[in-house]
């Protein structure tokens, strides 16, 4: 489903080429009606690129690099719209995919601006790599808000930024904090750290077991297939048998 939002910008996209008297609305078209969206402009310009820039080269792409058609008398200029391209509907198409098999049901500006990539040799990819912009700094960015440039709070300290309006805080806000977020150590966020836990004394001593800790440093020890692998009901001990393994390490009771 495509929020009412990306809509609005497909059908300014296809009214722009109409206007502009071209036969096709292209992904150029697209991406300048893009920049009119809150969230696609949000986008950018956390990911490092300049909004005027951007405007600045697709007006002018527009203006000069299409050719128009010529009116004919007597025809209505209303009969006159402007068709998407393959490459315009390829992108959308691809956008909703990419959304749908990632379990989520809205496509928005960015997640178009994603699609687009995989459309290299179009102007619109072109203009946004100059303003060195990856494919993956836009889905880093959609993923966690994880942002190439300063902060907002950061960047109106430092002057580069005017202080926003009253509705942007909460986005800000959660932004800020999925950017913190993103620089932890992802071990740190979903692992846990049993040789620290032994050294700390948090892990109770095994009893037996013993020939289960012996076959594991066995297979640890080899050069080849040295992946030990725990398998059993909830409840047997597989949790106790890795941390009674890693309270020999720590207590040297293992072969170096």
């Amino acid at each position: 489903m495509l929020s009412a939002e990306l809509e609005q910008a497909i059908r300014l996209a296809l009214e722009d080429a109409t206007e502009r008297g071209h036969e096709f609305s292209g992904l150029e078209h697209l991406l300048l009606a893009l920049l009119d969206d809150k969230k696609t402009r949000k986008a950018i310009e956390r990911c490092g690129g300049k909004l005027p820039r951007v405007r600045r080269k697709l007006e002018d792409f527009l203006k000069g690099a299409l050719p128009t058609l010529p009116r004919e008398p007597g025809v209505d200029d209303g009969e006159l719209r402007a068709q998407p391209t393959l490459g315009f509907a390829r992108v959308i198409q691809r956008a909703v995919n990419q959304l749908f098999s990632a379990g989520k049901t809205e496509v928005h500006g960015p997640h178009v601006l994603v699609a687009m990539y995989s459309e290299p040799d179009s102007h619109a990819v072109h203009f946004l790599k100059e303003e060195g912009i990856s494919r993956l700094d836009l889905v880093t960015y959609i993923a966690h808000g994880e942002s190439k440039v300063l902060p907002p709070k950061a960047a109106r300290s430092a002057g580069i930024l005017p202080e926003p309006d009253k509705g942007e805080d909460k986005d800000e806000e959660i932004g800020e904090r999925a950017d913190e977020e993103a620089d932890k150590d992802p071990l740190e966020s979903f692992a846990v750290n049993l040789n620290q836990r032994a050294r700390e004394g948090l892990i109770d001593p095994l009893i037996g077991r013993q020939v289960e800790v012996e076959r594991a440093l066995h297979v640890l020890a080899r050069r080849r297939k040295n992946n030990p692998l725990f398998v059993g009901d909830a409840g047997v001990g597989k949790t106790a048998i890795v941390e009674g393994l890693a309270a020999r390490i720590e207590a040297g009771e293992v072969a170096p």
